[in-house]
């Protein structure tokens, strides 16, 4: 694996003495966000948020303007552009890369332009022209898999090997991005937890993932944080699964994964830290 993630204007240590687990931020500026409920759809509260993430020793912040939880609605471009851009605008000086999560070309290529540094495809850059609005830049790229899409894909999610089939989406989807002339350590990977997964279909993917990680051999991003695997195993509503969420962050890191993108910032932060403390040099 490569030493450093290229991030548009960060080069982010991953496979050097130094490295640590990199825990990503969630800002959802969105009304329907399955977690936080759109409390930071205003500009100055995702602001507010997004300082004090900074604060609690964030890595990477993830600005997300469309839903994509289960079942929730396509947004329209110009809706999405009106949500994101400001908030990009605002925090492209902050010090810390901004990642877009996005799978609209149009969304990517606005973004660039005004300073993001990575974008966060759940679509796994498949949409047309999308691999046109990311190669001439230098930004970051984390590439998901998700089976259908947020309005179906939970609905009847069905494999023969979740674990064999993800990790030839994701093979795929690496060859057609170094094709389009993005090197590798532009590339991060993404399982896809709860997108177009069962229980079942998860617990194999947390299971595997380490195998996963290294037959890609790119840094891998985990997003379990506070999601419906973690109510199913721990029989806990949204507003208490803090605990299940530290512990799927911890367990995934421990299998090799290089970036956590996570609601609760400060104890992510902090939990990590105790773990790293214990590893052995």
């Amino acid at each position: 694996m490569q030493q450093y993630f290229q991030c548009g204007r960060y080069r982010l240590p991953v496979n050097t003495p130094q490295a640590r687990p990199l825990v990503m931020g969630i800002l959802n500026i969105t009304p329907d966000s399955f977690s936080d409920g759109g409390q930071f759809h205003a500009l100055e509260f995702a602001l507010s948020h997004a300082e004090q993430m900074i604060a609690d020793g964030v890595d990477i912040i993830d600005i997300g303007g469309e839903s994509s939880r289960p079942g929730s609605p396509a947004l329209s471009l110009e809706e999405e552009l009106d949500r994101v851009m400001p908030a990009i605008y605002a925090l492209r000086d902050c010090g810390k890369p901004l990642s877009v999560d996005t799978y609209k070309p149009a969304v990517m290529r606005e973004a660039l332009a005004a300073g993001a540094d990575l974008i966060n495809d759940i679509n796994g850059l498949r949409a047309p022209g999308a691999l046109e609005a990311v190669s001439d830049s230098d930004c970051g790229l984390c590439v998901m898999h998700m089976q259908a899409d947020p309005q179906t894909m939970q609905i009847k999610p069905e494999y023969q090997d979740v674990v064999g089939e993800v990790s030839a989406f994701l093979h795929e989807r690496v060859a057609a991005l170094e094709q389009a002339g993005i090197s590798r350590n532009r590339i991060s990977i993404d399982p896809g937890f709860g997108f177009g997964k069962t229980l079942a279909h998860n617990v194999a993917l947390l299971q595997s993932m380490g195998d996963i990680q290294r037959a890609l051999d790119l840094p891998l991003l985990a997003g379990m944080s506070r999601k419906t695997m973690l109510g199913q195993l721990t029989g806990k509503p949204l507003e208490r699964r803090l605990a299940g969420s530290l512990a799927a962050a911890l367990a995934a890191v421990s299998q090799g994964a290089k970036i956590v993108r996570v609601h609760d910032v400060a104890e992510t932060v902090d939990a990590l830290k105790v773990w790293q403390a214990a590893q052995r040099t």
